[in-house]
């Protein structure tokens, strides 16, 4: 069983729990698998169980959270519309909606792209296990792009290699608060678990290394449209590391202001390029993708169209 430990900022205080949980968790855990975990005791508030589904956090609170172990899923394969930019028999370019789970996990059992992916694709790579079949690396639910897929363990191991010596391209778009003035630059602070929240990432000493290069692209006063280029992949990386510089991305509620702006439902970050040796043949590959329509709106209010 998992145990996680919040503590509850000023600026959140007065939220009903489930909302907040489900808030900081990025939505990795939903309000109705919160509200379970609630009904089973498993959540408590300062030392004491809290089972009240509308119970407000207050300043101080401690929330500790306990997640039992996965049961053994049998992961349904589901007929899910995917949008697949490449596929040969050794792996696939997806480019995952906005809104969708990359694997199943608790609380997300069905919906995901891995569900999809049982259903679209006759072979997955087996190294990632039942509840991650294929899964080479994830973006996260609410970031929308390219993603690449193994089909068979041989092309796990080669396309896990290359992210592993920082030689795949990685290029994402973002818009983010405030002016950027410089028209480029790099961040590069080690990142780990945020000692106050589990569930989030931060900037600590003792994490890992992460390095994010990022460009300026179009300038709006009090936001900034930027490019952010990989050089390490780490969870939630481009997020907290622009947070750090005080530019957090725009909807972003957990790395940065709640409030929604331009109608932005969450974090604008699309996974634009993606880069690797085909693991068969040796062949740099390339692929793009178009920024989806809400990250366009949001940008086409930002230049007051």
């Amino acid at each position: 069983m998992d145990r996680f430990l919040i503590n509850v900022e000023p600026e959140d205080a007065g939220m009903r729990m489930d909302a907040y949980l489900a808030s900081v968790t990025d939505n990795s855990l939903s309000r109705t698998y919160i509200q379970k975990l609630m009904e089973q005791g498993q959540i408590s508030v300062n030392g004491v169980p809290e089972k009240l589904k509308k119970y407000k956090i207050k300043n101080g609170d401690v929330l500790e959270i306990l997640i039992p172990e996965p049961e053994n899923l049998d992961v349904e394969a589901e007929d899910i519309p995917l949008d697949i930019v490449y596929e040969d028999e050794d792996l696939a370019v997806i480019n995952k909606p906005k809104g969708m789970v990359v694997h199943p996990a608790p609380g997300n059992e069905k919906g995901t792209m891995v569900n999809a992916l049982l259903y679209h694709c006759k072979d997955l790579s087996s190294i990632g296990g039942v509840i991650r079949p294929g899964i080479v690396h994830r973006i996260d639910k609410d970031t929308s792009g390219l993603i690449m897929i193994a089909k068979n363990d041989n092309a796990h191991i080669s396309l896990a290699e290359q992210l592993k010596v920082h030689s795949i391209t990685r290029v994402y778009n973002a818009v983010v608060f405030d002016n950027i003035k410089e028209d480029e630059g790099t961040v590069d602070a080690p990142l780990g678990r945020n000692p106050n929240n589990r569930f989030k990432m931060a900037v600590v000493s003792d994490g890992k290394r992460a390095v994010t290069h990022y460009k300026v692209l179009e300038r709006f006063g009090a936001y900034t449209f930027i490019e952010a280029r990989l050089e390490t992949g780490r969870t939630h990386q481009i997020r907290v590391h622009m947070a750090y510089k005080k530019h957090p991305l725009v909807g972003d509620a957990v790395y940065g202001p709640a409030k929604k702006v331009m109608g932005a439902e969450s974090q604008m970050l699309h996974a634009k390029v993606l880069g690797f040796k085909h693991p068969r043949t040796g062949e740099y590959m390339e692929f793009s993708s178009e920024l989806p329509e809400e990250f366009l709106r949001v940008l086409e209010k930002l230049r007051g169209k």
